[in-house]
């Protein structure tokens, strides 16, 4: 029998798209660290899965089918979860979808880029809506938005999956603005190139030999759960790239560029957009 301890003050997470590639090894790389999670997923039964592991690293654990994109479902998925968990001190949006081909706009089905679009934008909408309120109750929180570099710049495919994560990447700036004041610091995370079951898939990897290790991904979210890039809210980071140590060593300056964050580049002092 696993004895699970009460939840710590300040150590819990919930997290989407939890039963299977990043969203499951953060889920079990959090519960190592001692944070109670609250997973959610519409696999039933790889979910189970995923809770039973983490209630062995003897932290508390639930797990809740739900569509994303559902307001309803993601409604009462946060609710049990909160009232499992007593709170939510961090947030991590990480369920999402691709295209299923890669090609040009012109070559894809719309209602396909839509499908991503809906999965990408409103899932973390909805859930980040439903979740605030209750760390805004418990003094605040941390957001973490799984993005890409495709967030950032112009590719030749994957149309619906970059505007997806543009709009992501303008949904975490938006976020800090708001409410950073209010204690919620948000933030942008490219998880690199991990195996998992989407990126194999994708033409783009074939033949790849290097792979971003998912515990990179892990320490980085560890490391914004903590609280210690909590100065750095509203900006992106790139796991395999980054690292806590990395980022806290480029503090200064990116703070004086205002850099790692969406922003409009403008053509100098005499640009009228400056």
């Amino acid at each position: 029998m696993v004895v699970v301890p009460e939840v710590p003050a300040g150590r819990t997470a919930l997290i989407t798209g939890a039963s299977r590639g990043i969203g499951r090894a953060l889920a079990l790389g959090l519960a190592d660290r001692g944070v109670a999670v609250g997973l959610l997923a519409r696999d039933r039964e790889r979910l189970d899965e995923v809770v039973a592991e983490c209630r062995h690293r003897r932290v508390a654990a639930v797990g809740v089918t739900a569509d994303v994109t559902s307001r309803e479902e993601v409604a009462a998925a946060v609710e049990a979860v909160a009232g499992h968990l007593d709170r939510i001190d961090l947030l991590v949006n990480n369920a999402g979808i691709i295209e299923r081909v890669e090609r040009p706009f012109l070559d894809t089905d719309v209602e396909d880029s839509w499908r991503v679009i809906e999965v990408d934008v409103r899932g973390p909408l909805l859930v980040t809506h439903a979740v605030m309120p209750v760390m805004l109750a418990g003094g605040g929180g941390r957001v973490v938005n799984l993005n890409s570099g495709l967030g950032y710049r112009p590719a030749p495919y994957y149309t619906g999956y970059a505007m997806a994560k543009g709009a992501l990447a303008r949904f975490t700036s938006m976020l800090d603005v708001q409410y950073r004041g209010q204690g919620i610091a948000t933030f942008d995370l490219s998880p690199g190139h991990v195996e998992t079951g989407m990126t194999t898939a994708m033409p783009m990897h074939v033949g790849r030999t290097t792979w971003t290790a998912a515990t990179d991904v892990v320490d980085l979210v560890g490391a914004i759960s903590d609280g210690r890039l909590d100065e750095l809210s509203g900006r992106f980071f790139r796991a395999g790239t980054d690292t806590a140590e990395s980022l806290l060593a480029l503090r200064e300056e990116i703070l004086a560029r205002d850099a790692r964050a969406l922003r409009l580049s403008t053509a100098g002092p005499d640009d009228p957009l400056g």
